[in-house]
């Protein structure tokens, strides 16, 4: 296991704890001295099954990070974090697209459509306005999935219980989702 340690420009991939140690007295970081505290720290970090990145408070709001890693040099790091993070976005874009796209297809029929949407409330102990997240759900006969949304937001805008301020997400958003059920709604949903 190798150790990614970024500090404001300064960065390195290291192999081991002792590494790192030098690595970070060489940048004479102002306020820090790695002590046996900060050895011992970044030892059970390294040790420990966690994955996610750590952060050491040097002063102020200045921090460095380390993130363990199986790359071996800062260049294949950097490499694979770009491609990751290109993958990562290349995968969002197709969802959102997918989604985009069947939102606008024209299938009649019944949707289970669900809807989390911001409801203005009143704070039973301060009296105060305040926004909850809440989850709707309802069947409704629908031309397309873009118009059982339409329908939801347009039932929950009349019903006299939702305030008026309250927020509603976009249809192409994950706080959208909707199974197309058929022509006839199924058994396990009727009763």
């Amino acid at each position: 296991m190798n150790l990614y340690i970024r500090y404001f420009d300064n960065e390195v991939v290291v192999s081991s704890v002792e590494e790192a140690v030098q690595y970070l007295s060489s940048l004479n970081i102002e306020d820090f001295t790695p002590d046996e505290e900060f050895v011992s720290d970044l030892e059970e970090f390294v040790q420990s099954p966690t994955s996610f990145p750590k952060r050491y408070k040097v002063q102020g709001h200045n921090y460095f990070i380390v993130i363990k890693t199986n790359v071996a040099t800062l260049e294949e790091f950097k490499r694979n974090n770009v491609k990751n993070l290109m993958e990562a976005e290349n995968l969002n874009d197709a969802k959102k697209k997918a989604k985009g796209s069947s939102l606008a297809d024209e299938v009649y029929g019944w949707y289970d459509g669900q809807l989390n949407f911001r409801r203005i409330v009143v704070n039973p102990v301060t009296g105060k306005l305040q926004y909850k997240d809440t989850l709707f759900r309802a069947l409704v006969r629908a031309q397309s999935p873009m118009e059982c949304y339409d329908k939801i937001v347009d039932h929950l805008k009349n019903r006299p219980e939702v305030d008026g301020r309250s927020q509603y997400p976009s249809a192409k958003g994950k706080n959208f989702t909707f199974t197309y059920l058929g022509l006839q709604i199924p058994e396990s949903y009727q009763g």
